[in-house]
């Protein structure tokens, strides 16, 4: 089973079981999901849904902070609800160690030396860690690993 046939299960057994904020949550995700392959005319595969999930994340946790932030505590809670709801679709997230490791390899792989070659890394790394890890760790990790040589 795809992961989109997966989050449509998801959503229907949301709406049996009547849990309206999780159903409200995967119906976000699934307009979100159809949005895309409308824009992009082409059908969505894992990876693809991956990413989508890792946008609405990151879009949530800017806006939690944002909410806390401006002292909206009401409207934090129900985008960290949100994410908890999401992070259920990714795969197995890396440790930042795994990270590290992947980084290093891949910055001794293209001779990366300095600050200077961090968007070529990072592009390299993207392709190889999408979905698998957060971003903004990957980031750092690159950002140290260039400033070590």
């Amino acid at each position: 089973m795809s992961l989109k046939e997966r989050i449509n299960e998801d959503m229907k057994s949301a709406m049996r079981a009547k849990e309206s904020e999780r159903l409200a949550t995967i119906r976000l995700l699934m307009a979100a999901l159809k949005q895309k392959e409308v824009d992009e005319r082409i059908e969505l595969d894992d990876a693809m849904v991956v990413a989508v999930i890792d946008k609405m994340l990151k879009q949530r946790k800017d806006s939690v902070a944002a909410f806390a932030q401006g002292g909206r505590q009401d409207l934090a809670d129900k985008e960290a609800a949100e994410i908890k709801v999401l992070e259920v679709y990714l795969p197995q997230r890396m440790g930042a160690e795994e990270i590290a490791a992947e980084v290093n390899a891949i910055v001794t792989e293209m001779g990366a030396k300095g600050p200077g070659d961090m968007g070529k890394v990072m592009g390299a790394v993207k392709t190889r860690l999408a979905g698998k890890a957060d971003m903004g760790v990957v980031s750092a990790a690159v950002k140290a690993a260039l400033a070590g040589d």
